[in-house]
């Protein structure tokens, strides 16, 4: 289970007013399945005319609810996969430390790149967020990304459950080294190394 007690690491932002409860969990699940399907169908004309239909009926249901970035609330439920951000693969950590985590993750068909391999560009993202999540446990300072580099060792397939490492591997002063690991089973899928470099103060 993801561990909750840590505080969220990406604040200096006010507790949220509203956190969406029990309901928010279910309703990204069905904001992914429809993602995935839409990602993962054919459907016939009259299909895709009702389906429109339906999704401007949503969006407009929606849209009297829009708020400002402190009030949002995925990217802010670390109970859920993904931090509850139907953008972001749905990570969940098994282990944490003050320099390392392990996780899982499933990419649908929704990450769907072709010929049954997830899209590369998904893959830096993966990285990206689990690298940057670590980075910023521990007590340390907020720090964001100044560089990442992912090697593409294998095809990591769809549909299929894969272990995320991450450690971190030095720090320099402001500066953080970490690198991290995507697995299938015994196959390397892919591996990436990054620098993450404290903000100073009044940097966003």
């Amino acid at each position: 289970m993801t561990d909750t007690s840590t505080p969220d690491p990406w604040h200096a932002r006010p507790p949220l007013s509203w956190d969406g409860g029990a309901e928010f969990g279910p309703y990204i699940e069905a904001v992914r399945e429809l993602q995935d399907l839409i990602g993962s169908t054919n459907p016939p004309a009259d299909v895709l005319e009702a389906m429109s239909r339906r999704v401007a009926e949503l969006s407009e249901f929606l849209r009297p609810y829009r708020c400002n970035e402190l009030d949002l609330i995925p990217g802010r439920r670390r109970d859920l996969p993904g931090r509850g951000h139907p953008f972001l693969p749905p990570a969940i950590y098994t282990e944490i430390g003050d320099d390392y985590l392990v996780g899982r993750v499933r990419f649908t068909q929704y990450y769907l790149g072709g010929n049954g391999a997830v899209h590369g560009g998904a893959l830096p993202l993966l990285f990206d967020e689990v690298l940057g999540h670590l980075c910023n446990l521990g007590g340390r300072k907020v720090a964001r990304t100044a560089y990442l580099h992912v090697n593409y060792r294998s095809i990591t397939p769809v549909d299929t459950d894969l272990v995320i490492e991450a450690r971190i591997e030095r720090e320099e002063g402001r500066k953080r080294y970490l690198s991290g690991r995507l697995l299938h089973g015994d196959t390397l899928c892919s591996d990436a190394e990054g620098l993450f470099l404290q903000l100073l103060p009044g940097q966003p």
